[in-house]
């Protein structure tokens, strides 16, 4: 056991839970004020109730014994097995990897959440919530990185292109077609009401997303802060590059569109940060806040709803940086990764790809089936005067705001 590692990736996976607040922040700036608490509490709510699952059984399905490279077993239900003793191959505790995990499996649905605020109702978000964690978040988390069959194959993704944002991307996709667009949409704007708090949300993410991509290497090491390194340099050049296409294409640089910008490169950098370098992690960015901004304009045209923008952002940045890892990687940077494309090794690219696919393939058929499920039995939206009237107060007797 290292204690350093120990503390390290404790410190990290503190780091990690603190994104869900930011987040909440974030997404709470968003809306219309009379939605801010109902969207806030989706993030905060899920601190309590994912965290529930991983350790019933969550963290089991997960990281249990392989059955078949689809599924974990239930070895580690309830905590079972999972004690101080160190964790096989590693440096730290077991309980040290299932907390830094698990924070992991708080945030990843928060994400979702961004795509039908303003509009679901908590029970039923609740419901699926508990069906998503359960039979897609699972199993996709045990075919990359709990022994399952993309691992098997050599699947590169470091702290969760897959796993996290191209999961959450497509899930939001699937949710914006079966909820349905918000009342009024594309008839009167839906003007958000506090940008300081989402700047302030951002930069708690921004903050926290050290813990996600540098912890990610379990381990105080030089992989470790490479990881750190880049993971920044990702973000600032996202938010340059969605800024200037957004001022070469509306003539008006936001301040918006700048932390939108950090957000889709940290989120494009997460998969590839512990195995590429700083000309690759500038070439991942300068993409990613381009074709992230692309993709949130194309939202109109296309025709769906996404209030928050998690498809165009952890959507698309998931996919680029999943295919951009394939890319770039170099076991210069982390002899336990692999070679790119770009470094002589095209095989790489073909997994990854096959990764992409394959996600957005499972996660997309279940996601909508679980949708379907809760709408047929429960329901999935308020009704129009609840939507008209704000979710905080219909939903929970509450107001963010009493002047």
């Amino acid at each position: 056991m290292s204690a350093a590692d120990t503390g390290f990736v404790l410190v990290c996976s503190a780091l990690v839970l603190l994104m869900t607040p930011g987040l909440a922040i974030f997404y709470g700036g968003l809306t219309r004020s009379k939605n801010v608490l109902s969207t806030m509490m989706h993030s905060f709510f899920l601190m309590g109730l994912a965290t529930v699952i991983w350790i019933v059984y969550g963290y089991s399905i997960s990281f249990g014994t392989d059955v078949g490279g689809f599924i974990g077993g239930l070895n580690h239900f309830l905590g079972r097995g999972v004690g101080p003793e160190v964790k096989e191959c590693l440096t730290i505790p077991h309980t040290v990897y299932m907390i830094f995990q698990g924070m992991f499996v708080i945030i990843t649905p928060a994400l979702i959440a961004g795509v039908f605020a303003e509009r679901m109702k908590f029970s039923s978000y609740v419901i699926f919530m508990v069906l998503w964690i359960t039979f897609v978040y699972g199993p996709i988390c045990h075919w990359v990185w709990g022994g399952g069959w993309l691992q098997q194959r050599g699947i590169l993704d470091f702290a969760g292109g897959l796993v996290v944002h191209l999961n959450c991307g497509v899930a939001a996709l699937v949710c914006a077609v079966v909820v349905g667009k918000r009342k009024g949409y594309g008839t009167r704007p839906f003007i958000l009401h506090n940008l300081t708090l989402t700047l302030l949300g951002v930069g708690l993410l921004w903050f926290g997303w050290f813990g996600f991509n540098a912890g990610s290497q379990l381990a105080a090491d030089g992989v470790a802060a490479n990881a750190f390194l880049v993971t920044h340099v990702a973000a600032v050049v996202g938010a340059l590059s969605w800024l200037f296409a957004e001022w070469a294409l509306k003539r008006k640089p936001t301040t918006l569109g700048l932390a939108s910008g950090a957000i889709a490169g940290l989120g494009s950098i997460t998969p590839a940060s512990g195995f590429v370098g700083l000309g690759s992690a500038i070439i991942i960015g300068l993409v990613a806040g381009v074709i992230c901004y692309l993709a949130v304009l194309a939202k109109d045209g296309l025709g769906y709803d996404d209030s928050l923008d998690v498809v165009g952002i952890h959507g698309v940045g998931g996919v680029w940086g999943t295919v951009a890892t394939g890319l770039f990687a170099s076991k210069l940077i982390n002899q336990a990764g692999n070679d790119g494309l770009f470094f002589g090794n095209p095989s790489q690219l073909a997994t990854q790809v096959l990764g992409v696919l394959a996600t957005i393939v499972f996660c997309a058929v279940v996601t909508a089936i679980i949708l379907y499920v809760v709408k047929a039995t429960m329901g999935l939206r308020v009704t129009d005067e609840e939507e008209d009237a704000g979710v905080d107060t219909a939903a929970h007797g509450e107001v963010g705001y009493n002047f």
